[in-house]
Formats: structure tokens, sequence, C-alpha cells
């Protein structure tokens, strides 16, 4: 990776707003590559249709046989395919303390940018989704079995840079342009 190639994982718990941070780079030039993605490439392969229970069921097959980097193992070839065509990419989704330590011996200039936001707010968000919404409960329930099973807490921790996304669009837009021109990540 040249010095000039900048890759900056968002990372965060559900409902954060990775995925409109992700969108955001993209309008801004970035490569968006998402992690969850390679499920469905996954079971397009494997000719299964998209579904929840295929869905865990293919994110347990590949962590059983490629271990807790799987999905950053899987990803690197799309993140080296990317890196050809565009010096500046977002990884929305990096989860686990294994992924962050697997691509960061091929990237050195990998950078993790947190999103926040408190609870309550996420579980509300979490709420109103059209598509998988959760209750309350189910949403700290998913809090938990990811911080437990994936290991999702180290990159959260270390992360280079955090931004609250506590309050409206306009004002997480206007964080998200402060940190780009802050050059933060480079």
């Amino acid at each position: 990776m040249s010095k000039s190639n900048i890759i900056i994982a968002l990372v965060g718990m559900p409902g954060s707003g990775k995925t409109s941070a992700a969108g955001f780079f993209k309008k801004k030039g970035f490569a968006v590559l998402r992690f969850g993605d390679q499920t469905d490439i996954g079971l397009k392969e494997m000719k299964l249709s998209l579904n929840e229970k295929n869905e865990k069921m293919y994110r347990e097959k590949i962590r059983k046989e490629l271990g807790m980097a799987a999905m950053a193992i899987k990803i690197k070839p799309r993140i080296n395919k990317a890196l050809k065509k565009n010096n500046k990419i977002i990884l929305d989704g990096l989860y686990s303390w294994e992924e962050y330590i697997y691509l960061k011996r091929f990237y050195k200039n990998l950078f993790l940018l947190c999103i926040y936001v408190d609870p309550k707010k996420r579980y509300k968000r979490l709420c109103g989704r059209k598509i998988r919404g959760l209750t309350e409960k189910q949403a700290q329930e998913r809090d938990c079995a990811e911080l437990d099973k994936l290991n999702k807490g180290g990159p959260i921790a270390i992360a280079d840079y955090l931004i609250k996304n506590n309050n409206s669009k306009k004002e997480f837009s206007q964080k998200l342009e402060k940190f780009l021109n802050s050059k933060t990540y480079k």
C-alpha cells in the first residue's frame, strides 16, 4: 500500500450511524466496502437465499473455518482491488479485534473512526428500522452478543477518532466534514 493510500474503518455499535457515515464518505469520493456484503457474496456462491437464518449460518461457518478474522480475510482481495482504482477506502462494519489485527498487518494506513451514540438513542433508532427492526430488549441483547462473541469492543476502545452522533443528521454531517478536513487520519 502506498503512503498516499488511506483506509478508514468505521466502528461502533448497531444503530450508531456507520452506514450513514459511509454514505457521506462515498459522496466525498471514497470507495466504500461493506463487511456485511461478504455474507451476501458467500450465500450467492452457495446458491442460498438471503435470509436471517442463512446469513447467520454463513457467518458462523466462515468464522469456524477461518477464525474471528474471517470477514477481514474475505474482504482483503476486495480492498486490494479497490485500491487499484481509488486511494481512499471506507470499510463499513469492521467488528472484531482479530479483523483489525489481521488488516493492520497489511495496511499500515488503516485508521479507526468510531461512531458513538448513547445506547437509548441507538435502541430507539433500531426499533424504528423498517428492515431488521429490533425491540429495545433485542437491541440490548445484540449489543451484549457482539461485545461478548464478536470481540467488538477492542476496535471501538482503540479508535483513532470518535464522533458522537447523538443529534441531527445535519450536525453529524458537519462533524464528519470537520473530521475529513482535519486530516486527522493522515
